[in-house]
């Protein structure tokens, strides 16, 4: 009757927690029910393109260098090994809260030796088994929080490794359009030295001026100092690359063509973006986590149940030769719990704000990148024709100095437009891929052609 008895209060202690824990459906609520929720529209205010937003987005570049890149980059970056590093931390305090809900075993005994008489006596004390059951679900509900908690780790992690792609991206194109640039210039100092070549011929034969040469001279220098600084600027981004694929910065990764062709992506609806960002999901992780914490410190103040058992060598037929129980409840903390409680409770209203926050700068990331999709689009194209038109009015005028019907000044303004709509040209097709990428993260989707789904997938 007695085996009944214990065994049936234990069953109860056992499960009697579980009433006292919430779903993590009923922690996210309070996202939904609180003022900070963030508010969407059914669809985006900038031009986009309707569809599901894909994965694998470093596959529509057709870059297989920028491919690999990424690779190297994931398996070397010290960045992306701190934030697994983090995950496994918050793996292993988990595993610990939880400790708190089992029993703890300790064994007895002792080894006695009289040296006056030479006896030796070896006793074993036996078993002694210790338990708190947490009968209110305090203990369940830090360790709901520290579920929550590490799943807004692998979150955190993920959308590390999906910003590691994209700024391995970024400064990729960042190094082939400032290595288009520095050819670019170094093109401009050939022309500037044949200029220079043929004006100082021109005036040792009476048909130039000092001037003349004295300008181009000027002319050069300031191509050569451009060259310089094109050149400056690539082997800062060959050494920004490296260091983010794990590399020494050597400056010695080769650039590529700047890609040029950029195809349509579909956007979704700004309600999936808070479904699919791996920001998000950590920051509601963390509200979750949060509510869990505050639901623990309201349980302070309910009472502790412990229960101690003693195994000994002497009970063959009863293994249970002691059973003690107590029942201990907080009288006076000097306001310790009500402080405790008055802290999870900021901490909860805190992470709802930072989600809330989190949510509204997701949606602007999305909305400005789809807006300077279309913006960047057009200025490339008046670009170009500023180029083309700069180009044949250079080449004309260039003609017309030729036969005398123009100056050394005319050229010079003329091919001094050129140069710099080039040059902004270059700059915009970076900033296009640029944009592209970013817009890629913000809708967020991954780099892979399957993301990781970072949402709990059973019931808490």
């Amino acid at each position: 009757m007695k085996k009944v008895i214990l065994y049936s209060t234990l069953a109860l202690l056992f499960t009697g927690c579980a009433q006292n824990v919430p779903t993590h459906d009923d922690a996210v609520a309070t996202i939904k029910n609180g003022k900070e929720s963030p508010q969407t529209r059914s669809q985006f205010t900038a031009p986009h393109t309707q569809g599901t937003v894909r994965d694998n987005w470093i596959k529509t570049f057709r870059d297989r260098k920028l491919d690999r890149l990424v690779t190297e980059g994931e398996k070397n970056n010290p960045n992306l090994k701190v934030a697994a590093a983090r995950v496994e931390r918050a793996i292993a305090l988990t595993n610990l809260t939880s400790a708190g809900l089992m029993p703890t075993i300790d064994m007895g005994g002792f080894y006695h030796q009289n040296n006056d008489s030479g006896s030796r006596e070896i006793s074993w004390g036996g078993f002694a088994v210790s338990w708190e059951p947490d009968v209110w679900g305090r203990v369940s509900n830090l360790v709901a929080a520290d579920k929550a908690f590490t799943r807004s780790q692998m979150a955190d992690l993920e959308y590390a490794r999906q910003s590691l792609a994209a700024q391995i991206a970024i400064d990729w194109f960042n190094l082939n359009a400032n290595s288009r640039i520095y050819e670019f210039n170094k093109e401009i100092v050939k022309i500037q030295k044949k200029g220079l070549f043929i004006l100082t011929k021109r005036e040792e034969i009476g048909k130039g001026n000092k001037r003349d040469v004295h300008l181009s001279n000027a002319l050069l220098a300031s191509a050569q100092d451009s060259a310089r600084a094109a050149l400056d600027a690539k082997e800062r981004s060959q050494r920004a690359l490296e260091v983010l694929i794990g590399r020494y910065p050597a400056a010695k990764i080769d650039p590529a063509k700047l890609t040029r062709s950029l195809p349509k992506i579909p956007s979704g609806l700004p309600a999936q973006i808070l479904e699919r960002r791996p920001d998000l999901i950590a920051a509601q992780e963390r509200v979750a986590a949060a509510f869990y914490q505050e639901k623990s410190a309201k349980l302070l103040k309910m009472p502790n149940v412990r229960l101690k058992l003693g195994i000994g060598p002497n009970s063959i037929n009863d293994a249970i030769t002691s059973l003690t129980a107590g029942l201990f409840a907080p009288l006076y903390t000097g306001g310790a719990i009500e402080a405790q409680v008055a802290t999870a409770t900021a901490e909860q209203k805190e992470a709802i704000a930072a989600y809330a926050d989190t949510a509204l700068r997701a949606l602007q990331e999305v909305e400005n990148g789809l807006a300077s999709e279309k913006h960047l689009a057009a200025r490339y194209t008046y670009v170009s024709t500023m180029v083309k038109e700069y180009k044949t009015a250079y080449d004309m005028t260039i003609e017309k100095y030729r036969v005398g019907e123009s100056n050394i000044l005319d050229i010079l303004i003329i091919q001094g437009k050129w140069i710099k709509a080039e040059i902004i040209r270059m700059t915009i097709a970076k900033q296009r891929l640029i944009n592209r990428v970013k817009l890629h993260l913000a809708l967020g989707g991954s780099f892979n052609a399957h993301r990781a789904d970072l949402r709990p997938k059973a019931k808490e």
